[in-house]
């Protein structure tokens, strides 16, 4: 089962694209734990993560980030993605980062 960590200013804006990606997740069998958490606890929470999802509001961490959970991948999400909350597009580039089928 695959760990995906969606970060952003409070781990609030992304409560909605959580449930969104869990549904898609489960119409294609994708096994996976998503959860959202405050960008500031990236340390603490990401480190055991298959993958690390930014919210286009805190791209400006990715560095940052990247530096803290290394060698987890991290990726922004795109902010038309975002906003359409298009859960299905974030569980495919997760898998597409990750190599999974």
């Amino acid at each position: 089962m695959r760990k995906i960590v969606l970060l952003c200013n409070a781990g609030m804006s992304t409560s909605a694209l959580v449930t969104k990606m869990r549904q898609a997740a489960e119409k294609i069998n994708y096994e996976c734990e998503i959860n959202a958490y405050a960008a500031a606890e990236a340390a603490n929470v990401a480190q055991s993560a298959d993958i690390v999802f930014l919210g286009p509001q805190v791209k400006y961490m990715l560095s940052e980030v990247k530096e803290k959970v290394n060698p987890v991948p991290v990726e922004v999400i795109d902010m038309m993605v975002y906003g359409m909350m298009d859960g299905g597009k974030v569980i495919n580039r997760a898998k597409e980062v990750l190599g999974d089928k």
